[in-house]
């Protein structure tokens, strides 16, 4: 509910604040006092759009600010946990306008852009002027009434919550079935290339160890002659490396005691010529294994021949890089391979939940039909109550393929003449006509659902008398358990008010500012005769105001 609302340097109001009832509020007042201001000031803090024209002084911000309380919102919980926003019993929103037109607006001082605003209002606040009949021409509006009637809260959130999983898995299996085609376009060019390199059946690195082993191969008898020569230099000749060594360790040794330096010496010459002899051998054994073979040439060419193609058509350089390759065709087979089971699989499970969503659906369907005829007839009676006893709401359901509410079109046609010729809303009724059925509406409505803060912004325009009365009643019924805000021109709904304000003008420092004050009883039974009667209040104007007041 809205406890109160402080207006500060828009249009014609300095600064005032309004503490509300929690039941039904009435606003009166003069035609030009500023009613409609107060409405457009309510409006920014609702989310509508500012400019700096609404400023008073332009030397100064404007600043609206209304607290709410929302201790059994459980909508408005999930809004400020889903915004980061800080969970409190009471919200404080406020609305900034600066001298330069910039504008600013604030849930419990955490700035919030006009968007996070706007949806944060229409949890808190249902505004209904006299001509704003978009929401009860809306489809969605219509089939939330038939809902709430119901009492379908939970079938329809078990429902949304089957039709989201029917729509995830069944576009999971859409896309399966997609790349199921695509797969199979490419699945024999796939099976070519991986044959290909199957059939070659590279093992790491091998191109790379054929390359060395080919450059061996060619040049094997350059190696021999090389090896042969060490191993000959070494071991054999007219004058042998190793033996050489072996002499001059001998001749050495035989002074080695008369000289401190020379066993070291000795030592060294001997560790050389082992070292010398085991090298002649290691080179004896490489030239065994080094052969010149031909055969092994062309294999190894051949080889390196066939793994170089494929490097050329896969644009790669390595071994490694073709094997990955190889690997992620396999991959992409053995993809195709699983996908039937897949797309089988997911088919099976979009059939068990669009089956599921069907019987939630053909349950919402029945639930909903049955609430047609109570409305109908209670909306009927409604209307004749406030003024409108040739008109007529007919509500009609059509089967229409399964969306996130359910499988129903549903439509209110109204006739407001007994002609039989029932039409969209949209389209045939008026204005006040259209004020009129919303209020019967929301009234039915109310009594199933917790409703935000009701505000009707001179909704009685082209009634008086008795349906002027019953439109204070049914708004008296509303506000036992919701509350209401109405700005009125009728005396007969400015009766049923719980707490009345009266807006006016006062010239002050020679400037026109609007005022609002809450009337006591003594004041509001002569607001109450003026509105009967005019300015000139007659006693029998008192009297019945006083009767209107008190009954």
């Amino acid at each position: 509910m809205l406890k109160n609302l402080h207006i500060q340097n828009y249009a014609i109001i300095d600064e005032l604040t309004m503490d509300f009832s929690s039941q039904l509020n009435i606003i009166t007042g003069e035609t030009g006092a500023g009613k409609s201001i107060l409405m457009g000031a309510l409006g920014l803090i609702l989310g509508n759009r500012a400019d700096t024209s609404v400023l008073s002084d332009k030397e100064k911000k404007c600043v609206i600010e209304g607290c709410f309380g929302t201790a059994e919102k459980k909508e408005v919980k999930l809004f400020l946990k889903a915004n980061d926003l800080d969970e409190a019993e009471e919200l404080m929103v406020r609305r900034e306008i600066a001298a330069n037109g910039k504008s600013r607006a604030f849930i419990n001082d955490t700035p919030v852009n006009l968007s996070q605003l706007q949806q944060l209002s229409s949890l808190l606040v249902d505004l209904h002027q006299q001509f704003d009949t978009l929401e009860l021409t809306e489809n969605d509006f219509q089939r939330e009434v038939l809902d709430a009637l119901a009492g379908n809260e939970n079938l329809l959130q078990q429902y949304q919550s089957v039709y989201k999983n029917y729509q995830s898995v069944k576009k999971e299996w859409e896309e399966l079935t997609a790349k199921q085609a695509t797969a199979n376009k490419e699945l024999d060019y796939y099976k070519f290339l991986f044959s290909e390199l199957e059939e070659v059946s590279l093992k790491e690195n091998e191109l790379e160890e054929l390359e060395a082993e080919l450059k061996l191969l060619n040049s094997s008898e350059d190696i021999k002659n090389a090896l042969s020569a060490a191993t000959y230099n070494l071991n054999e000749g007219e004058h042998p490396i190793v033996q050489q060594l072996k002499s001059l360790v001998n001749q050495l040794h035989a002074f080695s005691e008369l000289h401190n330096q020379l066993p070291e010496l000795v030592q060294r010459l001997q560790s050389s010529q082992i070292e010398l002899n085991d090298i002649a051998s290691e080179l004896e054994r490489i030239n065994d294994s080094v052969n010149y073979d031909a055969k092994r040439i062309d294999e190894v060419n051949e080889r390196i021949s066939a793994g170089y193609k494929l490097l050329k058509k896969h644009g790669v350089k390595t071994t490694s890089e073709l094997l990955a390759i190889q690997a992620d065709l396999e991959n992409k087979l053995q993809q195709v391979l699983n996908i039937e089971e897949s797309i089988s699989k997911k088919a099976k499970e979009t059939e068990q939940l669009l089956k599921e969503a069907t019987g939630i659906a053909s349950k919402l369907t029945g639930q909903r039909t049955k609430q047609i005829k109570p409305l109908e007839d209670k909306v009927n009676k409604l209307l004749v109550q406030v003024g409108m006893p040739n008109a007529r709401l007919k509500v009609q359901v059509k089967p229409v393929p399964l969306n996130f509410s359910g499988a129903d079109a549903i439509e209110f046609l109204f006739d407001a003449n007994k002609s039989n010729r029932f039409e969209p809303v949209s389209k045939v009724a008026s204005g006040g006509e259209l004020s009129r059925l919303m209020l019967s509406i929301k009234s039915l409505v109310a009594q199933s659902v917790s409703m935000p803060t009701l505000i009707f912004d001179e909704i009685d325009t082209g009634i008086s008398g008795e349906a002027a009365r019953q439109v204070g009643i049914i708004m008296k019924g509303l506000a036992k358990k919701h509350q209401v805000i109405s700005i009125t021109h009728q005396p007969q709904i400015a009766a049923k008010a719980d707490a009345h304000y009266f807006v006016y003008k006062k010239e002050s420092l020679g400037k026109i500012k609007t005022h609002v004050r809450q009337l006591n009883e003594k004041e509001r039974v002569e607001t109450i005769a003026k509105m009967l009667s005019g300015e000139q209040v007659s006693d029998a104007s008192m009297k019945i105001a006083k009767e209107m007041v008190e009954g």
